[in-house]
């Protein structure tokens, strides 16, 4: 299931802790070369997420790029959005594949037990945090390199994404750690530059995914 979907290697997570709104975020990022987007906002109700889906969506369309909703499934299938994250709290990845079918669909784990619970259901997994973020609320514990080295030598055939907390200076060693790509939110959103340091993260994944082929 998971071998012929395009996942990624870079990831950009729209960010409720930003002075740009959303939809701004996904515009900027999108115009700047990034080709995968997962809104992600917590602070709003459900209609006021349909309707941010609903423009993300015209967005992401415009520049052939994929467009993943965190948590609300119903609203990705609405929408028809590329797919779906979930989350350790949120509907089972079972029941997410049910409702979505041939869909593309994240889920988020923190150890290997999380991964083996779900791996036959989704896409791709979003393991982390790598460290400490404040983008996340209840955060796991942090895995750091050397925790990411041990899960992925147990994991094999689904495209592993790092998660929490990743900066430019941690693309090598995770892409050498075995991981298939990374999701980023705050180190591009928040940086003084988000052009230029966008990328940079692409120039990295480049350089260092095909390295360790």
């Amino acid at each position: 299931m998971h071998s012929q979907k395009n996942i990624a290697r870079l990831q950009f997570i729209t960010s409720d802790d930003s002075t740009h709104n959303h939809l701004e975020q996904i515009k900027m990022v999108l115009e700047n070369g990034v080709q995968w987007v997962q809104l992600r906002a917590k602070k709003c109700d459900e209609k006021t997420f349909l309707n941010l889906a609903e423009e993300a969506k015209k967005i992401t369309q415009k520049y052939s790029a994929t467009l993943i909703i965190n948590d609300h499934v119903s609203i990705a299938k609405i929408i028809a959005a590329e797919g779906v994250h979930i989350g350790k709290e949120d509907l089972s990845a079972a029941a997410a594949r049910q409702e979505l079918g041939s869909k593309i669909i994240g889920g988020t784990a923190n150890t290997l037990e999380d991964i083996l619970q779900i791996k036959d259901h989704v896409d791709y997994i979003g393991l982390g945090p790598l460290r400490f973020t404040s983008t996340k609320k209840k955060l796991s514990p942090v895995l750091g390199i050397e925790g990411y080295q041990s899960i992925l030598k147990q994991v094999q055939n689904i495209p592993v994404i790092g998660i929490g907390g990743v900066v430019l200076e941690d693309v090598e060693a995770l892409l050498h750690a075995g991981l298939h790509g990374i999701a980023v939110s705050g180190a591009i959103i928040n940086d003084e530059n988000p052009e230029k340091k966008i990328k940079q993260f692409l120039k990295a994944i480049e350089t260092y995914a095909y390295s360790t082929i």
